[in-house]
């Protein structure tokens, strides 16, 4: 197991390092001013205080959609509803925040829940379709996006849009139902507090409960695990059912945490995000916070690149795509996993003859 965790996190570690160098050089090739870039691109984030408040507020709703599909993933449910599920999340925030009357606290709480009860509903219709009639999770999630969006556009449009808005823009989010600033100076929200005790809950749930054991034993091996007597249509409805409430959360928070209206137009993009993010964290909710850091730094810096020089934040897409291929490609350092499995081997079988 320790072998197997020192495989992963040098092959993700040099996957990494090949997409940064890439990128490196598509910046001296491309740029006139490769130093003014490459400053920005790595140290704009962390040259004041709002920058990096920038990379915090934009890592919280990408750990949301991480330990999503995370949780999905670990069942070998290849569901990509967690981008309709945010979406459709922050519109039952804004349902609640907008149509209810409610104290400071409970009324973000009612939000929360509801938007995560929003976002379970969608994104666990294609785990009901897939145990009823065999269809494929990936393709009726993709299409269950589209639905949660233009869904969600209706509601807003007919229903919560605000006429003196001067944009299609829903009414005011009323300050019962934000959720406050925790760092003085930047928009970090309470949010923050909320996804670290979820990801704290996700990996317990996911290594010390029964449900989460039973989970990762039908992602390993659905026909072991139906032979060892767990229900694997119950494990993949429950899969997906959790990753939806979670994803929902995220949209909610977001909308309650930044925004004093509800302005989305399309799928804002966090749950194919959220994708990257699990590869990234290999699936474990304990390293989703540090795939979601990683991103959303590539993401500010690129930004602050492009405006303070002549390269455009493209680049970034380029490190996601690099990074993607080498960490889902098998056959990378497999002969460096064989060395190491080996090495093992001839320990354990050298102590056995002693």
């Amino acid at each position: 197991m320790r072998k197997n965790l020192k495989f992963e996190v040098v092959r993700t570690s040099l996957a990494i390092l090949i997409a940064l160098v890439i990128a490196l050089i598509i910046i001296f090739s491309t740029s006139s001013e490769p130093g003014t870039a490459l400053k920005e691109f790595i140290i704009g984030p962390l040259d004041s205080v709002r920058h990096f408040g920038n990379v915090i507020e934009l890592a919280i709703p990408l750990m949301f959609t991480g330990l999503a599909v995370s949780i999905m993933f670990r069942a070998q449910q290849f569901n990509l509803g967690a981008e309709g599920g945010f979406f459709i999340g922050g519109i039952g925030a804004m349902i609640i925040s907008i149509k209810a009357t409610l104290p400071i606290v409970a009324h973000p709480f009612a939000a929360i829940i509801f938007g995560g009860l929003l976002g379970a509903i969608i994104v666990s219709i294609p785990a009901f379709l897939k145990v009823k009639w065999n269809a494929t999770e990936l393709v009726s999630s993709l299409m269950l996006n589209y639905i949660a969006l233009f869904l969600g556009l209706y509601l807003l449009n007919y229903y919560f849009r605000d006429p003196n808005s001067g944009a299609i823009a829903s009414y005011k989010i009323p300050k019962t139902a934000k959720l406050m600033v925790i760092f003085p100076g930047t928009r970090i929200h309470a949010g923050l507090i909320i996804v670290a005790v979820m990801v704290i809950l996700c990996y317990y749930f996911l290594y010390k409960t029964k449900w989460g054991y039973e989970i990762r034993v039908t992602g390993e091996n659905k026909r072991f695990a139906e032979y060892s007597g767990i229900n694997t249509a119950k494990v993949i409805i429950l899969s997906q059912v959790l990753g939806g409430f979670l994803a929902g959360m995220g949209g909610s928070i977001e909308v309650l945490g930044l925004y004093r209206r509800f302005t989305w137009q399309e799928l804002p993009g966090y749950g194919w995000d959220g994708i990257i993010v699990a590869i990234l964290a290999r699936n474990n909710p304990l390293y989703v916070p540090i795939g979601a850091v990683f991103l959303a730094y590539l993401r500010i810096g690129a930004d602050l690149m492009a405006r303070g020089s002549d390269v455009q934040n493209e680049v970034v897409s380029i490190i996601q795509g690099v990074i993607i291929v080498f960490i889902v490609a098998e056959s990378f350092l497999s002969k460096y996993k064989h060395k190491l499995v080996y090495k093992e081997a001839k320990k354990l079988s050298v102590k056995g003859a002693k």
